[in-house]
Parts: structure tokens; C-alpha cells; sequence
């Protein structure tokens, strides 16, 4: 079975001097799914409501800018929480190695002990790290406080999270906007292509076959579908 990375001392080197760049894919994700959800559950409750087309462009294209805009600050806000909390870790490592920096070596110490370095190895392990004010506070960071130290740009995660929830929610409002005679089940059938399409790149993050992915995906959207018509039809003698 072919791995999923060259192994010689070559490919190694080249591989780990590239570094390890942050991937936004769960954030197009994030936003592709809850934006064919949401938008696609408007569609739906409006149809259950028995209200007409025009309101489903209405709440639509409002919910595609609004809750767009408003999944785009969410993330933003959620990220740049964790890059604060990053630096603001760095800085209390940093502060603390040039206070008592004899104290954090016995930290590094315990912590290679931990990982089964003893005698000799760990004196040499303790002095290697501690050489590099970098290194020493990174091994804190990830061994102390648990914390990745190679983070997705809060900017980039916003962007990248309305951008998608834009695209896939506005796949439910396209057979209306374009004025197609069927749009209700041109719309359905698109959305649930969008659904197993959404599924089958999130199974890039999982252990599961593409196909599998898909399907929880769709079972997903088609739940909340199911249950935006079905409180619309509830509530449709409201919007009477």
C-alpha cells in the first residue's frame, strides 16, 4: 500500500523544511454546511408555511449576508481567541525563563523524563531544547498548556467560512432567482448534491470512506430540511 509520504532521508528533509502550512478546509466546511442548511431550510419553511416564492428570495438572500456575515465574525472572533491565548502563553513563558529560567529547566527536565528519556540522553535532551530560547518556550507551549503552536490566521478563517457559506447557500435559491417553472425540486435535488458534495470533502478529516461521509452529510441537511418544513406547515395558519 503506497504511503501518503516519500520516507528517504531526501524527502524527509525537503518535506519538514516546508513547514507545516495551517489548512482552512474544515473552515469552507464549516460554512459550506451550515449555509446550504440554513438557506435551504428557509426554502423549506416557507414552502411548508405556504407562503410564495418572493419570500423565499427575501429571507434568503437576508440570511446568506446577515448569517453569513454573522459565521464569518464567529470564526474570526473564535480563532483569534486561540492566537491570544497563544501569545499570551509565549509571553508568560518568556517572562518566566528569564526570571527562573533554573525552575523551567527542571519543567523540560520532568517533561522528557515523562516521555521516557533518562541518565545521560535526558541531560543532553534538557540541554539541547533549553539552547534555544524558541524551542524551550515552544516545548512549553505544546507539553505544559497543550496548545498548538501553528494556528489558522483568524482573517483567513472568516473569509474563508462566508466565503463558502455564500456559495453553497445560495445553490437553494438559484432555480428561484432564475425563475425556473419546477424550482422547488430543481432546488431540493441541487441542495442534496451540495450536501453529498460538502460530505464527500469532509471526509478528508476522518477515517471514513468518501461515500460514507457524503451520506451522514446529506442525512444531516435532510433533517434539518425535514424539520424547517415541518414547522412551517405547523405554523401556516400564522401566516395567514
Amino acid at each position: 500500500m503506497q504511503l501518503e509520504h516519500d520516507h528517504s532521508i531526501e524527502g524527509i528533509r525537503t518535506r519538514l523544511a516546508s513547514g507545516n502550512s495551517p489548512n482552512y478546509l474544515r473552515d469552507w466546511v464549516y460554512g459550506g454546511i451550515d449555509g446550504a442548511i440554513t438557506t435551504f431550510a428557509i426554502v423549506a419553511g416557507v414552502l411548508g408555511a405556504g407562503l410564495s416564492a418572493n419570500i423565499i428570495l427575501i429571507l434568503g438572500l437576508a440570511n446568506l449576508l446577515a448569517d453569513g456575515f454573522s459565521m464569518a465574525a464567529s470564526n474570526y472572533t473564535g480563532t483569534k481567541t486561540e492566537v491570544d491565548e497563544l501569545d499570551r502563553y509565549r509571553e508568560i513563558e518568556k517572562r518566566h525563563i528569564r526570571q527562573d529560567p533554573e525552575g523551567e529547566r527542571e519543567e523540560v527536565r520532568q517533561i522528557l523524563q515523562g516521555k521516557g528519556l533518562e541518565g545521560p540522553a535526558l541531560d543532553d535532551a534538557v540541554k539541547a531544547v533549553t539552547s534555544s530560547e524558541e524551542t524551550w518556550i515552544n516545548t512549553m507551549l505544546v507539553d505544559e498548556y497543550g496548545l498548538a503552536t501553528n494556528l489558522r490566521s483568524p482573517l483567513k478563517s472568516g473569509l474563508a467560512t462566508m466565503a463558502s457559506f455564500v456559495l453553497f447557500g445560495a445553490i437553494p435559491l438559484a432555480p428561484f432567482l432564475l425563475g425556473l417553472a419546477d424550482a422547488v425540486t430543481v432546488a431540493l435535488a441541487m441542495t442534496l448534491a451540495a450536501f453529498f458534495l460538502i460530505g464527500t470533502i469532509k471526509s478528508r478529516w476522518s477515517l471514513a470512506t468518501w461515500w460514507q461521509s457524503g451520506l451522514e452529510t446529506l442525512a444531516i441537511g435532510l433533517a434539518a430540511s425535514a424539520l424547517a418544513y415541518g414547522v412551517g406547515y405547523l405554523v401556516k395558519d400564522l401566516a395567514a
